[in-house]
């Protein structure tokens, strides 16, 4: 793909002038608010870089993030009985185009077989900053840009058959499935078949890729498969002409500067091992792609095989929030990303997916989720978070397969460092200086408790919220007429951003980052008490929720307002916040 630079270098040194040269290049000069409850509706600044900085100077909470690193810290050791979640990890944090953290713990290379016997510690190797990762399944991001870049070069429609450009793809009743369908997996096609196994060579792999068996009905079912990206590899090579490593270099890498990504890395010295592998039998796996299949395709597949380092990872979602451009260099168009990042899966609920991108997976990125919020994770314990919204970058790259595939998952890592990360940003009180909050999880409930009111006829509640939970995590007004013995919820409306569309008996959102105005009816009696309770279930938490401005006035006047007498509250579970 040719280089584009969208503006002149000298507009570029204009544009940048005013700032100190640390900021502009390595450091960071100053602070910004942080304001986590004004999101941001569009791109960030094109010209916007990363640099040096630190949580407090980005204005965010250090507090949470510490804490996250140092779970990621402990899950390189044993917990108990328990074998460590992976050997070593390199974390990676950017906000508004700073670097608030980059940190390295444990070993890129630990064990020397698949049972976990430990090397000398001298023939070992610790985690680096730079440590070249194995990104494994978020290759295919590199993929999907190379295909959206032939989109808006012409060559490719994403309507038209990928029968039309790959004819042997029509096979075993797959001639209508689009380009689309492969970007999003709705295909129909197998999550993964042994093409290493039952195929002799690099040919008959990928004609048995091509050519193979669907499991469902095209567009009928979300199955995110790797057969997809294998095609749209081999596509995109058909209609350029030129090899997929080839057009990820040209078109993305090196217009990025990212120098320590590319596919078959030559400084395995560099790299984090992956697994130990006796079927096939290649042993310990290092400076080579970890998924057979790539590995049998020469190391070059568009579902597998790219290798990178954290800040290459950055550089590369810092790129996409500034709409396609990084220093000059425009990858893709501004309107490409948001189709690329639009919910093309409203048909499968649990199953977000733009043109390549996943959105909304709260499994991962926990806190930073939103409709808007868009990543990948790999198989070898990688994930990349990119969130528009508070223009944030969370890279994770783990060695988790090392030494065995078997030893568990890093998700709960990765749900850890998106949460420090989304608390550490600040939800502005929407009254005064502090606000409440909860973020009860475990199956816990919390509360928050007035007493006894007593009304002078009809009575209404107003007060503000700001809800960031998954579905199952409900907050309710209740109503007790009877001193506490018995309570029954309030019908509540809610307006704003993200609010439901009709009066509900619980408060439910995610995403939305913005407060909403809520009210709602008393029961008419001689003394009525209310309690906000939250209560959750094992999974995921979110930001939790927030309350604020709590007021109860009758006909005759306020009845109760938290802001001047937050004392009038108990509250169990609940802390007042100011940020």
């Amino acid at each position: 793909m040719r280089r584009r630079m969208i503006v002149p270098v000298l507009l570029l040194a204009l544009l940048t002038a005013g700032l100190p040269a640390a900021a502009a290049e390595t450091g960071d000069s100053g602070g910004v608010s942080g304001r986590f409850d004004r999101p941001h509706p569009g791109f960030a600044p094109f010209w916007t870089t990363l640099r040096a900085s630190t949580p407090e100077r980005a204005g965010l909470d250090p507090a949470p993030i510490n804490a996250a690193l140092e779970k990621i810290r402990n899950w390189t050791q044993p917990q108990g009985t328990a074998k460590p979640l992976f050997a070593g990890a390199v974390t990676l944090l950017a906000h508004d185009g700073r670097v608030v953290t980059r940190t390295a713990t444990g070993q890129a290379l630990r064990y020397a077989d698949g049972i976990g016997t430990e090397l000398p510690p001298e023939q070992q190797a610790p985690m680096r900053t730079d440590t070249i990762f194995d990104l494994a399944s978020i290759s295919k991001l590199f993929t999907s840009i190379a295909v959206m870049q032939q989109v808006e070069a012409g060559r490719v429609d994403l309507a038209r058959t990928v029968a039309s450009y790959l004819p042997e793809f029509a096979a075993n009743g797959k001639d209508a499935i689009t380009v689309e369908q492969l970007l999003t997996h709705t295909s129909g096609l197998p999550p993964f078949l042994p093409l290493w196994r039952d195929h002799p060579d690099k040919p008959s792999r990928i004609l048995g890729a091509l050519t193979a068996k669907l499991q469902q009905p095209p567009g009928k079912a979300y199955i995110y498969s790797d057969l997809n990206l294998i095609a749209l590899g081999v596509l995109v090579e058909k209609v350029t002409g030129d090899p997929l490593d080839v057009l990820v270099r040209k078109g993305i890498t090196e217009p990025l500067g990212m120098r320590d990504t590319g596919y078959n890395p030559a400084d395995k010295a560099r790299t984090a091992a992956t697994e130990f592998m006796t079927t096939p039998a290649r042993g310990m796996v290092r400076g080579e792609v970890h998924d057979e299949n790539a590995w049998s395709l020469g190391g070059v597949a568009g579902h597998a095989g790219v290798f990178g380092t954290a800040d290459d990872l950055a550089v590369l979602g810092q790129t996409i929030l500034n709409g396609g451009t990084y220093r000059g260099h425009r990858i893709l168009r501004e309107r490409t990303l948001r189709q690329m990042m639009t919910n093309h899966n409203t048909g499968f609920p649990d199953n977000a997916h733009g043109l390549g991108f996943e959105l909304d997976q709260r499994w991962y990125m926990e806190g930073l989720s939103s409709p808007r919020t868009a990543g990948h994770t790999g198989f070898t314990g990688t994930s990349l978070v990119i969130d528009p919204v508070s223009r944030s970058v969370a890279v994770l790259l783990s060695n988790r397969v090392h030494p065995s595939r078997a030893w568990g998952s890093n998700n709960p890592a990765r749900r850890a460092l998106a949460q420090g990360f989304a608390q550490s940003l600040a939800v502005q009180p929407r009254h005064g200086k502090d606000a409440w909050h909860s973020a009860a999880n475990e199956e816990q409930a919390a509360t928050l408790r007035t007493g006894a009111l007593y009304q002078r006829g009809p009575a209404r509640l107003n007060f503000a919220a700001f809800v960031d939970t998954e579905s199952t995590d409900k907050v309710t007004v209740e109503a007790s007429v009877d001193g506490g013995v018995n309570w029954q919820p309030l019908t509540l409306t809610a307006t704003g951003a993200g609010a439901p569309a009709d009066a509900v008996t619980a408060l439910t959102g995610a995403g939305h980052r913005a407060w909403w105005r809520v009210s709602a009816e008393l029961p008419v009696a001689a003394s009525v008490t209310l309690r906000w309770r939250y209560a959750s279930d094992k999974q995921y938490t979110g930001r939790g929720v927030f309350l604020d401005g709590i007021r109860i006035s009758d006909r005759r006047g306020v009845l109760l307002d938290a802001e001047k007498h937050p004392e009038a509250l108990t509250a169990q579970g609940w802390t007042t916040v100011s940020r």
